[in-house]
This record gives C-alpha cells, sequence and structure tokens, in this order.
C-alpha cells in the first residue's frame, strides 16, 4: 500500500512521514519499523510476501498446507489463462450500462501493482471516493487508506468497464449507470464523457496501465 502527496505525487508511507523511491524499500520499512497491528489488512500480506515466512513469529501467512495449497491453485489458474485461454474476454457480452456484470474480469491477482487518478462527475456533483462504502471493495481494483484520488490495481486484465463495476457504477463507451440512473449519450441535453488520458475510450476492452488518468462525467439538464 502507498500513500501519495497529491502535489508531486512522491509515494510515502501510510503511517509516518517517510518517503521512498522502490516499493521493495517501503515494505522492508513497514516490516522493521512499524507493528503488525499498525497495519491494514493488505499491508500485513504485502509484507508478508517480501520477507518470506521462514521470520517466525513475524507478519505469518498461514500453515504451510495451506500456502501448498494457494500455491497449486495459482498453478491451476496460470494454466487455464495462458493455455486454455479462459477468462480473458472471450465470455458473453454484458448487457449496456449494467452493474456487476461485465465482458472480462481480471486474472493474475497480485501479479502486479499500478497505480492512477479517477475523477467521476455525475450531475456535476464529484463523487468522494475516499467514502468508506469505497474503500477496499475488490482485490483486483480499490482504493486504500481513505484515499479518494488514487486507485489501486493488482490483477492483470483489470478493464474499466470491471474497475466501475466494483463502485457500483456501471459504463459503456456511451453511458454511465448511478444508482440506478442511466445517462445515455443519445438522449436529448445529455453529456456523458469515459476517458483515459484524455482520451475516449471503450470501458469494456481497455485494460487499465500504470499512471492512467481516468475522467467520467455524466450531465443532463
Amino acid at each position: 500500500m502507498w500513500g501519495y502527496d497529491t502535489g508531486n505525487l512522491m509515494p510515502e508511507c501510510n503511517y509516518c512521514d517517510a518517503s521512498f523511491e522502490q516499493e521493495g524499500a517501503y515494505l522492508e520499512h513497514l516490516h522493521t519499523e512499524h507493528d503488525e497491528s499498525e497495519l491494514s489488512r493488505i499491508d500485513r500480506r504485502r509484507v508478508a510476501d517480501h520477507v518470506g515466512d521462514d521470520e517466525e513469529g513475524e507478519f505469518p501467512t498461514g500453515p504451510a498446507i495451506i500456502g501448498g495449497t494457494l500455491l497449486l491453485t495459482v498453478g491451476i489458474l496460470v494454466y487455464v489463462v495462458f493455455f486454455l485461454n479462459i477468462g480473458g474476454g472471450s465470455g458473453p457480452a454484458a448487457a449496456s450500462g449494467s452493474v456487476g456484470d461485465v465482458e472480462q474480469t481480471p486474472y493474475g491477482l497480485q501479479t502486479v501493482h499500478q497505480h492512477g487518478t479517477i475523477d467521476v462527475i455525475i450531475d456535476g456533483n464529484t463523487l468522494d471516493f475516499s467514502q468508506q462504502q469505497y474503500q477496499l471493495q475488490a482485490d483486483a481494483f480499490h482504493f486504500e487508506s481513505g484515499n479518494g484520488v488514487r486507485w489501486h490495481k493488482h490483477a492483470q486484465g483489470v478493464t474499466l468497464e470491471y474497475a466501475m463495476s466494483t463502485l457500483s457504477i456501471g459504463v459503456t463507451d456511451s453511458s454511465v449507470t448511478f444508482q440506478g440512473t442511466t445517462y445515455n449519450e443519445s438522449d436529448p441535453d445529455t453529456n456523458v464523457t469515459v476517458a483515459v488520458d484524455g482520451n475516449d475510450v471503450d470501458p469494456s476492452s481497455y485494460v487499465l496501465q500504470d499512471d492512467d488518468r481516468i475522467r467520467i462525467v455524466a450531465n443532463s439538464s
């Protein structure tokens, strides 16, 4: 988990004023300078992955039998994804504007760690993703530590459509669905923007990249 100064986006520790250039140094700092009880669930897991399981009593990751089972599960998942081409977006298309039903679901959880920013405006109101209902909603894509500006991505194949569905927001290239209301660009006096880095994208196929700036706007008169 990383904290950021919104002025220069430098990574900072969420528990003190220290800052770091690389994630490895940050995780080592959490391991040596902060007690396990201070850390969030996700940070404890990352520190455990970083330092390994051979330091008795520090950030345990569970019995060896559970670890072996997890490794076997990951191996099967990798085989399915890369050799059978399942889970890579080849399923049936999702209903237009639906929430929780997406064309492509992520895979390879914890194989990447990327970040970006987001700005969602509905009828002139900017959504505040620092609120509790938007924090840590999914392992593959989420917000952490009360920061509602910078998103975290921890899996491959995270599309914009999937990312928004974890926040109960449905998006297509021409519509936005929020709290039961669908804003469709084809409707009179309705404007919809679904863009990444200033470019319009198809949310069902666009896979989020490191440092992507998401902007979604839906307004109706």
